[in-house]
């Protein structure tokens, strides 16, 4: 869905659940060909009986790009994506499992290198079916201000 807003119809606070995406072996198959990351971690699920985990983990590029991938059902014309800070992978993601993105705006700041645009920066945290917390990072993105 398109939602055109400008910098100053965005408000500190606002929150955006995404619907659910159940992750798959073959999201993991697909995955390693795409990037080349057959890591054992991912691939070998013999091996990973024995580790602390006692399964395969999902690919942490895997979970960004399905976890932000899920906050595409709604799209600002207006904006665009400067860059994403502070990634993180608190736990696993396992096969099987259900993950949804939950969007946070934190911060809406001035961008010094364009008097155009404000910066927002939004909290993004992609949980499981369980409600914990699988990624985390901020999603730092610039969006055009009303005409003056």
């Amino acid at each position: 869905m398109e939602r055109p807003r400008h910098f100053e119809e965005i408000a500190i606070g606002e929150e955006r659940r995404t619907y659910g995406r159940t992750i798959t072996e073959t999201d993991f198959v697909v995955h390693a060909g795409h990037t080349g990351d057959f890591f054992p971690h991912h691939m070998d699920a013999e091996h990973m009986k024995s580790t602390p985990f006692g399964q395969r983990i999902a690919h942490g590029t895997m979970t960004f790009a399905i976890g932000i991938g899920l906050s595409a059902s709604e799209i600002n014309p207006l904006s665009f994506t400067y860059g994403y800070e502070r990634l993180r992978f608190p736990k696993p993601v396992f096969i099987g499992d259900t993950i949804h993105t939950v969007l946070t705006i934190a911060r809406c700041e001035d961008d010094p290198k364009r008097p155009d645009f404000g910066r927002v920066i939004e909290e993004v945290r992609v949980k499981n079916q369980r409600d914990e917390v699988v990624m985390a990072c901020d999603h730092v993105y610039l969006v055009q201000r009303k005409a003056a």
